[in-house]
């Protein structure tokens, strides 16, 4: 039997959600989101990583183009640097070649691992295995993070 378009003895369709359903879909949320943090942990690293190769390179670069400038005679060096710069602030700062500052560097990069300027530094005195800086004049830089890359190797042997 019918009355007005409604059959007797059912009850009007419930809008909304029961109670089963919203745990279901706030499970489902739950493990979406889990599995999404460890992907944006790696992407994190990595773009991490990716900074942290450029500016190595960055500053080998202005080391190397310092070097090459000092052996062609444009500026004189300490005799025991083996025309190598003294410190990445001379990179910065720059030196005078026939009357005009030549910079090398715009500034010393923050190292993305260990959010500092402090990097560590080799000179050629130094023995190639070692940590410690000799102070003469710096050949190589590298971080001074003890964390171990997506690669696995250390980020201070890059």
């Amino acid at each position: 039997m019918q009355l007005r378009g409604r059959q007797i003895g059912r009850r009007p369709a419930e809008d909304g959600l029961t109670l089963v359903e919203l745990i279901v879909t706030v499970a489902i949320l739950g493990i979406l989101a889990a599995a999404a943090v460890p992907v944006a942990r790696f992407q994190v690293k990595r773009e991490k990583e990716r900074e942290l190769r450029r500016d190595l390179w960055e500053m080998r670069d202005a080391i190397d183009h310092y070097k090459d400038a000092a052996d062609k005679g444009a500026f004189q060096t300490k005799v025991d640097s083996q025309n190598y710069p003294p410190d990445l602030e001379t990179l910065v700062n720059g030196v005078d070649v026939q009357g005009k500052k030549v910079k090398f560097l715009r500034r010393i990069p923050v190292d993305p691992m260990t959010g500092s300027t402090q990097w560590g530094l080799h000179s050629m005195q130094d023995d190639p295995t070692s940590d410690s800086y000799g102070g003469q004049s710096v050949f190589d830089v590298y971080t001074k993070s003890t964390g171990i890359a997506l690669d696995g190797t250390k980020y201070s042997d890059w």
